[in-house]
């Protein structure tokens, strides 16, 4: 199983909004993904939900949804589930927790990162996949192979994915022309397959199989620069800005983690060669620590995309039954709260912390209960903008 040391865990993901001010750090010390993990023991989450196997089985295993995790997918993903999570907390003798802003903010963060880090590959299929994917003609483990490449038993790095990818990115040049020399027609990669070969060549290279993997953290923040730096923004877009000639690195959901990143890379590195040749760009080499940083920053910049609106935030508040309780600037004869007079719902992770600890009920309109409002991820997203809109502005 993979472990990743305590530091890492984090991931350091100062993330980047992308809609509008996307250079606002939303990763920070106002939200911290290790917090988070602290919150979703400490609220008991996982008395029903696993992470990676680890906890409940309840409710499903949070690591292993394969539904986007942006920030309004989780927080809508709350909100829709309340009532269903409240009921069955009840049944289970569990007192329904609160959340405030800042743990609601950590909490996401957590969530969101789960996806990074990968899941472990299986080292005899990665033996297997040395030899069916010609390495072994050029490259040696442990005396068996070719002597063409270098000898892999010393490369103990090869234990980091980053390492992985930064290698196959900086050398993918003279690979080709070697593995055309040779006859040898370029392998891809699955990134299920890249997995299994990392796991063979990580103990194969020194690494121990019981110790801790040292995955590269990255810092989303760098990584941006290096996105412009080394010249990716000149074919690439990221949240519509940038080049036209591959495609718009958000729009592709370009939420990999280090070895779905790794495997993309080897894979589209021939057509990435040619259209860079085309444009003049030189190819950049990437340490691993510089390939974390990008793959950190693409990870992240779905976190807050597809920001909301507050005239479409008006229509959620509308369609989903909120104006039926709630007054809005002085409104009389409303049961709940006047929404243009409620205090603290200065931030996103705010608005959510108070979703969640809304009263689980539904309001009445001629006699006639209406069920709990579902609301997808783009509307949370315009009622968490037109919610923050509201908040008096202090001079």
């Amino acid at each position: 199983m993979i472990r990743v040391a305590v530091g890492t865990v984090v991931i350091a993901l100062a993330l980047i909004a992308v809609d509008g001010a996307w250079a606002q750090p939303v990763f920070s010390p106002s939200q911290d993904p290790m917090a988070g993990s602290r919150v979703f023991t400490a609220k008991g989450c996982e008395k029903c939900h696993a992470i990676n196997g680890v906890g409940a089985k309840i409710g499903p295993d949070l690591a292993k949804s394969t539904r986007p995790h942006s920030f309004y997918d989780v927080a809508a993903a709350l909100w829709n589930h309340l009532p269903r999570m409240t009921e069955r907390m009840k049944q289970l003798g569990i007192t329904r927790p609160e959340l405030t802003s800042q743990e609601a903010g950590d909490l996401i963060g957590f969530l969101y990162t789960l996806g990074y880090f990968d899941r472990p590959g299986d080292a005899a299929t990665g033996r297997k996949l040395f030899v069916d994917k010609k390495c072994s003609v050029c490259h040696s483990v442990g005396g068996v192979g070719g002597s063409v490449g270098p000898k892999l038993d010393s490369l103990k790095q090869f234990a980091s994915p980053m390492y992985l990818a930064s290698a196959m990115w900086n050398h993918g040049v003279a690979m080709a022309e070697v593995m055309k020399a040779q006859g040898i027609e370029r392998p891809t990669m699955t990134p299920q397959e890249l997995r299994d070969l990392s796991a063979y060549l990580a103990p194969a290279t020194g690494g121990s199989a019981e110790g801790p993997l040292f995955v590269l953290p990255g810092r989303p923040e760098l990584g941006r620069s290096l996105f412009v730096d080394k010249g990716c923004v000149q074919c690439h877009k990221v949240g519509g800005t940038g080049g036209a000639v591959g495609p718009d690195l958000v729009a592709m959901s370009a939420r990999r983690s280090p070895v779905e990143f790794a495997a993309a890379i080897w894979n589209k590195e021939p057509a990435m060669l040619k259209a860079m040749a085309s444009q003049n760009v030189k190819v950049p080499q990437l340490s691993p620590e510089e390939m974390a940083d990008l793959v950190a920053y693409l990870y992240s910049v779905g976190y807050f995309a597809g920001g909301g609106s507050i005239p479409r935030g008006w229509v959620v508040a509308t369609n989903k039954g909120c104006l039926h309780c709630h007054g809005a600037y002085g409104e009389r004869g409303k049961p709940a709260s006047d929404l243009t007079r409620a205090k603290g719902l200065d931030s996103s992770a705010a608005v959510v912390a108070a979703l969640w600890n809304h009263a689980v009920v539904t309001p009445s309109v001629a006699g006639k209960k209406m069920p709990w409002p579902t609301i997808q991820p783009k509307e949370m997203a315009d009622l968490v903008t037109l919610l923050q809109s509201l908040q008096p502005r202090t001079q």
